[in-house]
């Protein structure tokens, strides 16, 4: 059952809550408004700031990848709000488990952008330590983090810390049989866990009316997991939201489920064709709802959004897009022999005699010694 102390409403109810409506006037909600009573529209600046930053991101690695720099991109076009708003709402000590298309979210949690590239450039599994910033690695297996983080969260309770785990998934993996474990579990052990659902309607080439006939929010309550159905375009509502959840977990109320109903206006990945079989109609009605441009009409609308706060937001973006380009461009091929780094925590008999055999086999080319760097580059 819902949290009705939280006055969530119904688990079938299809209401999608909002504090910013798509033409950037505020609208009052009983259930968010608590939770977004302390923003001000200096925050709000800071938040609108967070997406046109991620969103030149974005433009910024898809121009890349078209340009052979990159050899994969997810874009996260159209959810800016939903990963802006929802990392916001987290504490440092907070621990994310992402999906491969939260590099916005990575981005704000300190991730280097250079390192962000590297993996998408096929230069190293991950680009952060995941220690170092409280962020897992991109998860490619889809559905496999909400097992991870709630593994994480349930840790969390037996060593008696405050802090959350959070897992965003979309909306096409609440069909995988890892979903339903994980919240089966959080469920039954209470854990402090997140499940952010950022339904972009779109499981690559699948729309969510397929797989899902009621709402995605209205599944997690059969678990008995509290849910919100949100605006995923209204960067204030997915912050309140997430807060709401965040409350629950830290206070001992275990897990909650959010559905921020957003859309994916760019293509699943850089491989992929969407007008192969979304209607352009459909991507027109959602760019009337940008989450970006709402913002901006409510700021500018306020007076906090003058000339000189947008160009501070622009020169913002201009720097970060540089520094993105110049470290993917300037990044150095790996060494071959880095493909055996940190397979094992340890010394492994197998893995010791590939990692023999494969020198061995560098070696013969150009007549160079194992470990040459100069032979070894010639086949990066």
């Amino acid at each position: 059952m819902l949290d009705t102390s939280a006055n969530t409403g119904s688990p079938t109810d299809s209401v999608i809550h909002q504090l910013i409506t798509a033409t950037g006037t505020r609208v009052p909600d009983e259930v968010l408004a608590p939770f977004a009573a302390g923003v001000d529209n200096e925050q709000l600046l800071k938040l609108y700031q967070d997406m046109v930053v991620i969103r030149r991101i974005d433009f910024e690695a898809t121009a890349l990848q078209r340009q052979g720099q990159l050899a994969l991109w997810p874009p996260m076009l159209g959810q800016e709000a939903a990963q802006i708003g929802s990392v916001r709402a987290l504490v440092a000590e907070d621990f994310i488990f992402p999906t491969y298309r939260e590099n916005g979210v990575a981005y704000c949690r300190g991730a280097n952008l250079t390192g962000i590239m590297s993996t998408w450039r096929g230069s190293a599994n991950t680009g952060w330590d995941p220690h170092e910033i409280n962020m897992a690695t991109p998860q490619i297996i889809i559905g496999a983090q909400t097992l991870h983080a709630t593994g994480y969260a349930m840790g969390l309770t037996m060593e008696g810390k405050e802090s959350l785990a959070i897992a965003y998934l979309g909306d096409g993996a609440t069909s995988q049989g890892d979903v339903h474990e994980a919240m089966v579990f959080a469920a039954s052990f209470q854990a402090p866990v997140v499940f952010f659902c950022q339904n972009n309607h779109w499981a690559i080439s699948e729309p969510v009316g397929l797989q899902a006939h009621v709402p995605l929010a209205g599944r997690a309550p059969g678990y008995g997991i509290p849910s919100l159905r949100v605006d995923g375009n209204d960067v204030l509502a997915v912050l309140a939201a997430t807060q709401w959840a965040a409350a629950r977990a830290r206070s001992g109320g275990g897990p909650s489920f959010i559905e921020a109903v957003t859309y994916r206006m760019g293509p699943h990945t850089t491989a992929d064709d969407p007008t192969r079989y979304r209607e352009t109609s459909e991507l027109e009605e959602w760019r009337g709802k940008d989450p970006i441009a709402r913002v901006r009409a409510l700021l500018t609308n306020n007076g906090t959004l003058d000339a000189g706060a947008e160009a501070e937001v622009a020169a913002k973006a201009d720097a970060v897009a540089a520094e993105l380009r110049a470290g993917c461009i300037g990044m150095p091929d790996p060494e071959p022999m880095t493909l055996f780094d940190n397979v094992y925590t340890g010394e492994h008999a197998i893995l010791d005699r590939q990692r023999d055999h494969y020198s061995r086999y560098l070696a013969g080319f150009a007549g160079a010694p194992a470990g040459n760097s100069s032979a070894e580059g010639k086949l990066s």
